[in-house]
């Protein structure tokens, strides 16, 4: 993980720790300590393992380095806490991590209590690195904004299991949405420059900015609804083979895939479980919960297929930031987006691209350099940011990445299709 040359000062890395670290308490609020260790499968963590994780992040790799009497509440917690950061040092076992009981959730708070103090004293205090440590500041949040949006999609998961569905935000339904025709935009193509600029905060993943031919295209004005997807799954979309990639088909035989995760069938109507319990499936809402898979095939039978993240980041780069994005509008579920205004936010939308290094990727040395570069396999991009992703994270050139079976995420997709 890395970030551009920095353009943050000192004060706003501050006011930006003090924000990002106050949302995360916000978010883990109205949970229980129940609720904080579930772990429902191996790729989910439990919402106590992440307020711990992205404190420890930052004692790691900004106050072990840079202060020289920083003492750690409890060494053992580097070992409990860390990921996947191999060169600094062992880590706890990733499917195990909802075993931990002890430290409980007083001794975490208790942690991330100690870890910001001495941030913040460090921050305050007049070094001659004050613009390094700003950086990795910087670099911090951005890696804890990450785990709200895992926090959120994990705890789910973990609430999903519950007969009692229980809701971890207001059971008040969502606003009910409008059909909203699909149109397409054209886009000439031709040679263009894609990732990042090189201005403002970016993983190290988004550059260097590069040369890519396009083709013509075209791009819908909005993603696909639950209208359509139930259209899709009625014409036997699931089950005919024709339409799906020959892993895909396996995967959703053996996984018997009949619907998007959480859906159920109730008095001739679809519902799903979602952060607010319980809720009818909103037609024309963005559909969510669905694999690469899935949103392949269903592009198949639409007579589409999915952008390349090319052709997503050259259609949208344009269009102000801004939607149902955590810290905006602030529901955490899928709406009816604005035709050619709803691409950020609502749903992530897979694209056809592997998650794979722009030409020129070097990934940087130590721990921190750890964070994508090893991950740029068998994994594919999606584009756009979720109503779980915080605004502050999001930018054009933006890359989140997932295999291609996974679906607890707030998945979606857009189609796009060769310009006629």
């Amino acid at each position: 993980m890395n970030a551009t040359p920095l353009e943050m000062s000192p004060d706003e890395a501050l006011n930006l720790f003090t924000a990002t670290r106050s949302r995360t308490r916000a978010l883990a609020a109205p949970l229980c300590p129940e609720d904080m260790m579930l772990q429902s499968m191996e790729d989910a963590s439990p919402v106590k393992w992440h307020l711990a994780h992205t404190t420890w992040f930052f004692e790691e790799f900004i106050l072990k380095p840079r202060v020289a009497d920083y003492r750690s509440p409890d060494d053992r917690f580097a070992v409990l806490f860390n990921s996947y950061y191999v060169r600094a040092g062992p880590r706890h076992a990733r499917d195990k991590r909802g075993l931990v009981s002890r430290p409980d959730g007083d001794a975490v708070r208790a942690y991330r209590d100690h870890v910001e103090n001495s941030l913040n004293d460090l921050m305050n205090a007049s070094r001659d690195d004050s613009h390094e440590i700003a950086h990795l500041v910087e670099l911090g949040c951005h890696h804890e904004m990450q785990h709200q949006e895992l926090l959120i999609t994990d705890l789910l998961h973990g609430l999903s299991f519950n007969p009692l569905l229980p809701t971890y935000k207001d059971p008040e339904p969502l606003a009910v949405t409008d059909q909203t025709p699909l149109n397409f935009t054209r886009h000439a193509g031709g040679l263009i420059e894609i990732g990042h600029d090189g201005h403002g905060f970016a993983y190290d993943c988004e550059g260097p900015r590069h040369k890519t031919w396009l083709d013509p295209y075209e791009i819908a004005d909005r993603p696909v609804t639950n209208r359509e997807w139930i259209a899709f799954m009625e014409d036997g979309g699931y089950s005919d083979a024709r339409l799906w990639l020959m892993e895909g088909h396996a995967v959703a035989q053996r996984e018997s895939w009949e619907h998007p995760l959480y859906w159920w069938r109730q008095d001739d109507e679809w519902w799903t479980f979602s952060l607010r319990g319980p809720q009818p499936v909103a037609l024309d809402a963005p559909v969510v919960h669905v694999s690469y898979y899935e949103a392949e095939a269903f592009a198949r039978w639409a007579g589409g297929r999915l952008p390349t993240e090319a052709e997503h980041e050259v259609a949208f780069r344009d269009v102000p930031m801004g939607g149902n994005l955590m810290g905006d509008a602030g529901d955490l579920g899928p709406l009816r987006p604005l035709p050619g205004q709803g691409i950020w936010g609502d749903v992530w939308e897979w694209t056809s691209s592997d998650f794979a290094p722009y030409p020129g990727f070097r990934p940087p040395e130590g721990a921190l350099g750890e964070y994508n570069g090893k991950f740029m396999v068998n994994q594919r991009v999606l584009r756009g940011g979720s109503c779980a992703t915080p605004k502050d994270q999001l930018r054009p050139s933006y890359r989140t990445f997932f295999y291609p079976h996974q679906r607890w995420q707030m998945m979606g997709l857009r189609l796009a299709r060769d310009a006629r």
